[in-house]
């Protein structure tokens, strides 16, 4: 399983994806979707060159967020973000109610999300520090800097197949007092994602983050230990929701939720995409919360031996 397909809404309106010689509407209500296109990369039109001609029209100034797309080459992996982050940044007088960015809206079908290139994009917390909602896909090269200037974020995505242990550790060191949404894929090691459960200490322990009603810990293919991590960790208390989806969990992780009293007092657990057993299921939706099992997976057999897979790989 992969991203398949491109956003359709993003901070709560409707994505459209500009189109040159199309000047923005002045609505609040549109979000734009800039991406280089392949036929428009072939006739070496620049991703910055496209952004440029965005710049020339009006009503810039009522744009509340942005979606990125491929930029230069992205499919193929060979440049980096850098870019793309240095002309928002350079831009930024022109869009002085942005507060939502998606750097990465890309599918597998234009580039394979361990191909990704992004880059240091600490720079857009400086140059918006109005934004409020910030998501991001792919970690090669990635970089989040030290988030102590983004006062106002309180949503905040990193989606990868495998997620490095220093965004990790950026992540644990941040200072964001308005965050109350925190998702990160943590994937597998195959891809670079080499963290672990006691990387994520300093969060489990409720010392971050004092608005955080939503922890995602998705696609990872060490979700029982994340499950038996979380499952007595102190952040539980003030959650909503915890989301374990989209990971490798089995009855094994799923037992260590079952059996912590703090579980029953979260809104929703969920767990989509997982490798409980029909039985396991049951006793999870048996709980006095909303609990998504749904996308029950089966182990892959080869030469006799199981094996699990989280849902975002390759």
């Amino acid at each position: 399983m992969a991203f398949s397909e491109h956003l359709t809404d993003f901070a709560g309106k409707p994505v459209v994806t500009w189109e040159r010689g199309k000047a923005p509407k002045d609505s609040p209500g549109t979000i734009y979707r800039l991406v280089l296109e392949w036929e428009e990369g072939e006739a070496d039109l620049r991703w910055t060159d496209k952004f440029a001609e965005f710049l020339e029209h009006p009503h810039l100034d009522q744009i509340e967020g942005l979606v990125i797309g491929t930029w230069d080459l992205s499919f193929g992996g060979r440049n980096s973000s850098a870019p793309v982050v240095e002309a928002l940044v350079s831009a930024r007088s022109r869009f002085p109610s942005l507060k939502a960015i998606c750097l990465g809206d890309i599918v597998y079908e234009e580039c394979e999300i361990s191909w990704i290139e992004q880059s240091d994009v600490s720079p857009l917390f400086n140059a918006f520090p109005d934004l409020e909602i910030f998501q991001v896909r792919g970690s090669n090269r990635l970089s989040l800097g030290t988030l102590r200037n983004a006062a106002k974020l309180k949503m905040l995505i990193v989606e990868s197949g495998g997620l490095p242990v220093r965004v990790v550790q950026e992540v644990m060191g941040a200072n964001l007092p308005e965050l109350e949404h925190l998702k990160l894929f943590l994937g597998t090691p195959n891809y670079g994602g080499d963290s672990t459960a006691a990387d994520l200490a300093p969060l489990l322990a409720g010392d971050l983050f004092p608005k955080l009603t939503y922890l995602g810990l998705c696609n990872s293919q060490s979700a029982d230990d994340i499950a038996k991590a979380v499952a007595q960790a102190p952040i539980v208390n003030r959650l909503d929701v915890l989301d374990l989806s989209m990971g490798t969990l089995s009855d094994e992780g799923a037992q260590a939720l079952l059996d912590s009293p703090l579980i029953a007092g979260l809104k929703k657990l969920d767990l989509h995409y997982h490798y409980c057993s029909e039985v396991m299921m049951g006793k999870l939706k048996a709980l006095p919360i909303e609990v998504d099992v749904s996308e029950p997976q089966q182990p892959h057999v080869y030469d006799g031996r199981e094996s699990r897979y989280c849902a975002v790989s390759e």
